[in-house]
This record gives structure tokens, C-alpha cells and sequence, in this order.
């Protein structure tokens, strides 16, 4: 009685509902997911003398693919905030792939001055960039490239936020944990395809992708009833392994060369963002807040 008190409980809050419904709906399409899904084994790209760089690549989604990435011959730069966690993974990295060609740099995505910090280094350190996967929510090196990809990794989660500028200072309405994931997802959706727009004839591709439902570290900054939630569901959620197909597939694939601009489900197939992601105005006006926030607008 106790447990299905508990339950009870937990399924009465609106969110929780929601994350039902999703898991359901996930269970009813495993087949078809299956079905459709890219093949990683099947797909024959080399990456040897390339150099790619994955953010939050010290757990998660972010360590699978620099793994795979690593395996496949890419020169990969784990940018990672910890860096005891990232020496940590950088090891484990090695022995998985055989690879000696990974490299460490500390960044805290939350500080500028971090940013700018790793960006100056990695600029020294690579010249040429032909891969940036910004797993954990910098572009001459990649022009420099000739042909290069951004993966953003977004989540079906963007269609339930919304757009305030003034979240990007800190001020606006104040927002739980579960609202900011959502909102910084609808964000990066609508800067991807902002982005792409203005590198248009670059060379340089810009997607985003939703890796689906994924049991990882970021669980636990969840309120405990989401938490019981998934450990309940746990059967039903990809584990990062499955999490890092996607966004490897847009990272690999041959067929999508040339693809920009476009929003990618969890089954890989390219699909439509949410109606707010595909706003040109919300995208230009974010853009613009990003700049004058940044000062790229007062830089060469």
C-alpha cells in the first residue's frame, strides 16, 4: 500500500503524467525506433586526420561519442569542466579505442572568460577544427577547415519550453530545473538553425539533434519523484551508448553532407522543431542577444 500510495502520488503531478505518457508512447514505438534506426556498424567513415571536439566528453553521451570518434582515427579534444573527471574518462578513452590521439582542455561553458580562455587554446592547438559536437549546452577554426559539422545536441524537451531573452542574463521569470533544461533546449534549436543561415556557402554544416529518452549522470538534478520516475522506467530508456547514436550519425553519415539547418529525431530522420525553433524572428533576435551578450559584435 505504501508503494502504491507513492505512486499515486507521484503520477498526480502534472509532470510526472507527462513523462508517463512519453515513456508509454516510446514503449508502443520500440519496434518501429528499431526498425529505422542508423546503423553505426555499417558506417565505413574514416576519420583519420581529422580533428573533432566534444564538449561535456567526460560522461555521458559526450564520452560515448568522443570514443567512437577516437576509434574511427579523429584527433579529439575532450572539453571538459572537471578536470580531474576528465583525465579520468581521457584514460579510459584510450584503453576502449587504442587511440593516443586525445587531448584535454578544462572550459566552464557558464563563464565567458573560460570560454574565451579555451578558445585561444584550442585555437593554438588546432588550427583546423572539422568536428564541434556541443553535447554540454568557437567558429574560424572550423571555416578553416574547408568542411566541417556542428552537432547540437537538443531534446524533444524544447517543444515544452519557451523563448525569454532575458533568461540569457539571468533575469526574467525565475525557472525550475525542469523549465531551464527545457527552454535552453529551445534556444539551441532555434540558434542551430540561425547559425546555419549565416554560414551558408562556408562549408560548415549546422544540425541539431534529439539523442531521446537517456539514462545518464544529468538524472540527478532531478527532483526525486522524476528520478523514481525513470529508475522505474529504466527498462525503457537508452543507455549512452544507444543515447550517442544519433548524434553520431550526424556526425558520420556521408548522405547528410551538405544537410544544414535541420532538426533530427531520436530515429535519426530529419522532422520539424518546435513552431516557436522555427521562427525567423525569435532566431534573429536571439542571435542578436547572443552578440551584444558576448561582445562578438566588438571583436575581429
Amino acid at each position: 500500500m505504501l508503494q502504491w500510495s507513492l505512486l499515486s502520488t507521484l503520477v498526480g503531478s502534472p509532470g510526472s503524467v507527462l513523462l508517463i505518457l512519453v515513456l508509454l508512447h516510446r514503449l508502443c514505438m520500440w519496434p518501429w525506433h528499431k526498425s529505422h534506426l542508423w546503423d553505426l556498424q555499417h558506417c565505413s567513415t574514416d576519420l583519420t586526420g581529422k580533428t573533432a571536439v566534444v564538449t561535456g566528453a567526460n560522461s555521458g553521451i559526450g564520452k560515448a561519442v568522443s570514443q567512437e570518434l577516437a576509434r574511427r582515427g579523429a584527433r579529439v579534444i575532450l572539453a571538459c569542466r572537471n578536470w580531474e573527471y576528465g583525465q579520468q574518462a581521457l584514460a579510459e578513452i584510450q584503453v576502449a579505442s587504442k587511440s593516443n590521439c586525445l587531448l584535454l582542455g578544462q572550459v566552464d561553458l557558464s563563464s565567458m572568460a573560460s570560454i574565451r580562455s579555451f578558445s585561444r587554446w584550442l585555437l593554438q592547438e588546432c588550427p583546423e577544427i572539422h568536428l564541434l559536437v556541443n553535447n554540454a549546452g568557437t567558429c574560424g577554426a572550423l571555416q578553416r577547415a574547408g568542411s566541417a559539422r556542428v552537432v547540437n545536441v537538443s531534446s524533444f524537451r524544447h517543444a515544452h519550453g519557451y523563448v525569454d531573452e532575458e533568461h540569457l542574463t539571468g533575469a526574467g521569470k525565475p525557472l525550475i530545473f525542469n523549465q531551464n533544461y527545457d527552454c535552453s533546449k529551445l534556444l539551441l534549436t532555434s540558434f542551430t538553425g540561425e547559425l546555419a543561415r549565416r554560414l551558408q556557402g562556408t562549408g560548415v554544416t549546422v544540425n541539431s539533434v534529439d539523442p531521446g529518452i537517456v539514462y545518464t549522470n544529468i538524472m540527478k538534478h532531478f527532483s526525486w519523484s522524476y528520478r523514481f520516475l525513470f529508475w522505474l522506467f529504466n527498462f525503457f530508456c537508452k543507455d549512452v551508448r544507444q543515447g550517442a547514436v544519433p548524434v553520431l550519425y550526424l556526425s558520420l553519415a556521408k548522405e547528410l553532407d551538405g544537410i544544414s539547418g535541420k532538426y533530427f529525431s531520436s530515429s535519426c530522420r530529419i522532422i520539424l522543431p518546435a513552431k516557436a525553433a522555427q521562427d525567423p524572428q525569435v532566431a534573429q533576435r536571439l542571435w542578436n542577444a547572443t552578440v551584444q551578450l558576448t561582445n562578438l559584435d566588438k571583436m575581429d
